[in-house]
């Protein structure tokens, strides 16, 4: 099996890489290469079979050609510029995030055998904010340019599925929290910062109330998400080809009263700063999903929110903290 990450390079993209070296297999079949692509080139993860890495430009054909060659069988398509850089340059955001997908299918479309293609959509596809609570029919409705290339993407990549040039799953991700490494320029980072930063010893800022709530999900349940729909059966989803899948609803507050119990006083390093551009982008995002439809498609539920905190300083506060020169 023939494996290409694009966005190999981001903390998701280097997790799937790092697994999928570890495991050696996806849904019992042996990996025989990984083709990791970025903007820069990806590191590169010590694996039993060969792993190339490769730099470009995912809107360009030609600098896209040698990540997706003749034989792939899955491509995990992470690439995209992030919701806030999105939402200030939306030119940027529609070469990347909409003619970045574009140049996928082609790519696909030219192969002999339709590969599988994963998506990696946003609930910041819909609206309805904070009381909204998420059908698996829901109508795609968002309030943000991020949000509206992601579900034209996937627009797109539901016409090549049935015009039979890719496989393609689109997961409308959650939040993912909590994130390694920096902040980043998504509207959502705070959510990761204000578990993140105060474990490093850091300051940083909250630009919502505690009574926010968010739908999220952890980096190490996101990536049993993808891979599993790597390997699934797609008869199921017929046409629709977009799945909400089965996060965590949780609250600034509880997110906190999390970070405070693994860590007790780190809860006093975030500062209470009301960010009105910012809540102006996420509070649309709905935070409650039911994701019945996932769950017959076998996608795994999800850990509570120490879990997510845990598993984070167990595996990835060290590592950041390296990267970071702290």
């Amino acid at each position: 099996m023939r494996v290409t990450i694009l966005g190999g390079g981001g903390f998701l993209g280097r997790k799937l890489a790092a697994r999928i070296a570890r495991d050696g297999m996806i849904g019992g079949k042996p990996v025989t290469a990984l083709t990791l692509f970025d903007i820069a080139a990806p590191p590169l993860p010590s694996a039993p079979f060969p792993v190339h890495t490769l730099a470009g430009d995912i809107a360009d054909p030609a600098s896209l050609a040698p990540a997706l060659p003749s034989g792939t069988d899955v491509v995990f398509h992470l690439a995209a510029v992030v919701s806030a850089a999105a939402e200030a340059d939306w030119t940027l955001g529609l070469r990347v995030n909409l003619a970045g997908t574009l140049a996928v299918i082609e790519a696909c479309r030219g192969m002999p055998d339709a590969p599988r293609v994963i998506f990696t959509s946003s609930v910041a596809s819909f609206g309805g904010g904070q009381d909204a609570l998420v059908q698996d029919d829901a109508r795609q409705l968002p309030s943000n340019s991020y949000g509206a290339q992601k579900a034209a993407a996937e627009l797109l990549l539901q016409d090549a599925s049935r015009k039979g040039f890719l496989d393609a799953v689109s997961l409308r991700l959650p939040t993912i929290v909590v994130r390694p490494g920096r902040p980043n320029k998504a509207a959502s980072s705070f959510v990761s910062a204000i578990v993140r930063e105060p474990l490093l010893g850091l300051a940083t800022e909250l630009p919502v109330a505690d009574d926010f709530a968010l739908f999220v999900a952890s980096p190490r349940r996101a990536v049993d998400w993808l891979l599993h729909a790597s390997a699934m059966d797609t008869a199921p989803l017929g046409l629709d080809r977009g799945v909400n899948l089965p996060g965590l609803t949780v609250t600034v507050g509880e997110m906190l009263a999390a970070l405070e119990a693994e860590r007790p006083g780190a809860s006093a390093l975030v500062e209470r700063k009301p960010d009105p551009v910012i809540a102006g982008i996420v509070s649309p995002w709905p935070a409650r999903f039911t994701a019945e439809r996932a769950r017959r498609l076998g996608f795994a539920t999800h850990e509570p929110m120490g879990d997510i905190v845990r598993d984070f300083v167990v595996e990835d506060l060290e590592p950041t903290r390296r990267e970071r020169a702290l």
